[in-house]
């Protein structure tokens, strides 16, 4: 990746609706190489996709948790992969000590919450969990995805 690749990126996170025409005029390249840096990212992997970044409060849930998970052997790609389906899970993080993942999910009641949880434990590869709710936020410093 060179100096016109992170500058498109940067650009597309800030705004990942901008034209190939503004992208081109703000890194003073042509929209031909623009559109061929942007399609080699994402034929890559590089880019993987694109996304709306909502304000942390915009659609907030009324039940969130965090989620300590142990994993039995080597699956943990797999469970990865499977918790990533979840639309309650709006974070999977890999983490050492006791706890192979810890997710951070939420619904809209208790009883929704619960049956997530349930769900969550019948993932094959989850051999144990351990779930926290969050009663209260003082402080975040970054935006909801």
């Amino acid at each position: 990746m060179d100096n016109l690749d992170e500058k498109l990126i940067t650009l597309l996170r800030h705004n990942g609706r901008r034209s190939i025409s503004d992208l081109a005029l703000e890194t003073a390249t042509s929209r031909a190489t623009v559109r061929a840096r942007i399609e080699r990212m994402e034929a890559s992997g590089t880019i993987i996709g694109y996304t709306v970044i909502l304000r942390a409060d915009a659609v907030e849930e009324a039940v969130r948790g965090i989620m300590m998970i142990e994993i039995e052997g080597h699956v943990t790609d797999k469970v990865i992969r499977t918790l990533g389906g979840f639309q309650e899970i709006s974070e999977i993080h890999s983490t050492n000590g006791r706890w192979d993942l810890i997710v951070e999910l939420s619904a809209s009641t208790l009883s929704n919450f619960d049956s997530v949880l349930r769900r969550i434990r019948l993932v094959p590869g989850i051999t144990g969990s351990e779930t926290s709710l969050l009663l209260s936020t003082s402080r975040s410093t970054k935006a909801r995805l």
